[in-house]
């Protein structure tokens, strides 16, 4: 049997008053989700252990039949296994974000979504200047990067700068000095870099410091091939899902055009799906762009982002299932809440539809919202996706 996990990343959400009173999962024109969710079952997910921040690394780990509580270390270990960095025992990895602050206060954890190219040469620059032996700057994709420092602070309490928006950054800073001498110190290398220079004039915000977050050590998992006698890939532009890939053993297949944005190459992650599973039997397909519009506290966005994962993605893949003649499971479902109203994540539960395939022509619509169960979680993501596996 084939199968096919399909995230769009923070669709969940509450309901907007400029949205008539309806989730933008309500709002959003998604016949294709409807419909698989219509012709087979719903299931209302904890994607987060109690007590765990939802963040995209718990979650996706979760959506991914890992328990996080069992298995998690941090953020920075995962996006240092996606960028192929090899850990030794006592390094500490830690997520390095370009952001914005102005006036002691968190403008922009992206830095105006930083292209990769001017990100690599802000990040190449810190490790000129800062860069030690046991102190390593590593680029990576627009204005997400990492840090690997021996013996590092791996118990420092830290917070994502996207879980702070527009707030002073004082009470959010890192209870590590050295992580904090570091943000202090990237002011001073940015501050007349060519690349910031450039920016300004262009209107576009600086990359004014890094932040640091999501430090942690090398993390360990049981492969798929392990774990259910499975091969399969990982369809994503997010250096932290390619990470669990690595981890759980999958290909991680590149899709040039493929960005975190709305503008993602789509056309191009579906083909690539489809590719790999004409040699393997298990396919997880990650789109960032409702995430990344929630954060933006953008409505009329993140609807369009829905809707576009739903004709782009949902509807091609599961034609192309159906064409294949085979038996098949489609999962569609998402990582967490980002509500536009608050901007950050949220741990509320999430709706998953499941359909057997394959299943012909289906017009009939079911909801498919964060209503379902009345809201109440039905089970757990580590909990329910095993069982999809082990067939």
């Amino acid at each position: 049997m084939k199968t096919v996990i399909l995230i769009g990343d923070g669709m969940g959400d509450y309901p907007c008053e400029a949205a008539g009173n309806r989730t933008p999962l309500q709002a959003a024109t998604i016949p294709n989700m409807r419909r698989i969710a219509a012709a087979g079952k719903i299931h209302m997910l904890r994607t987060a252990p109690e007590g765990m921040f939802p963040g995209s690394d718990v979650c996706n780990l979760g959506l991914l039949g890992y328990n996080p509580a069992e298995n998690y270390s941090g953020r920075g270990p995962i996006e240092a296994a996606g960028a192929r960095i090899v850990l030794e025992e006592d390094d500490v990895a830690v997520r390095c974000n370009l952001v914005t602050v102005e006036d002691g206060t968190m403008r922009d954890y992206s830095a105006g979504h930083i292209s990769s190219e001017e990100g690599i040469a802000l990040v190449q620059s810190l490790q000129e200047v800062l860069g030690a032996d046991g102190l390593t700057f590593y680029p990576g994709v627009q204005y997400r990067h990492i840090l690997v420092i021996r013996k590092g602070p791996a118990s420092a309490h830290t917070h994502p700068p996207h879980e702070i928006p527009d707030l002073g950054i004082a009470d959010y800073l890192p209870n590590s000095l050295e992580l904090c001498d570091l943000m202090m110190a990237s002011r001073e290398v940015f501050s007349e870099h060519p690349v910031n220079l450039k920016r300004i004039a262009e209107g576009k915000l600086p990359a004014t410091q890094i932040w640091l977050w999501g430090q942690g050590g090398a993390l360990h998992l049981p492969t798929y091939q392990e774990l259910y006698g499975l091969s399969g890939g990982m369809i994503t532009a997010v250096d932290l899902l390619r990470g669990c890939a690595v981890l759980a053993g999958l290909e991680v297949v590149d899709v040039e055009g493929a960005n975190g944005l709305i503008d993602t190459n789509y056309d191009g992650k579906v083909h690539a799906a489809l590719q790999v599973l004409k040699e393997h039997d298990f396919v997880y397909v990650h789109v960032e762009a409702p995430d990344e519009c929630g954060h933006m506290g953008d409505l009329a966005l993140k609807i369009e982002a829905i809707e576009l994962f739903d004709a782009k993605v949902v509807g091609p893949i599961w034609q192309g299932l159906e064409s294949l003649g085979e038996a098949y499971r489609i999962v569609v479902t998402m990582d967490h809440r980002t509500p536009v109203s608050t901007r950050r994540h949220s741990g509320e539960p999430v709706p998953l539809a499941e359909l057997l395939g394959p299943v012909g022509i289906c017009s009939e619509e079911a909801a498919f919202d964060e209503t379902f169960n009345g809201g109440e979680a039905t089970t757990t993501s580590w909990e329910l996706i095993p069982t999809f596996l082990r067939h």
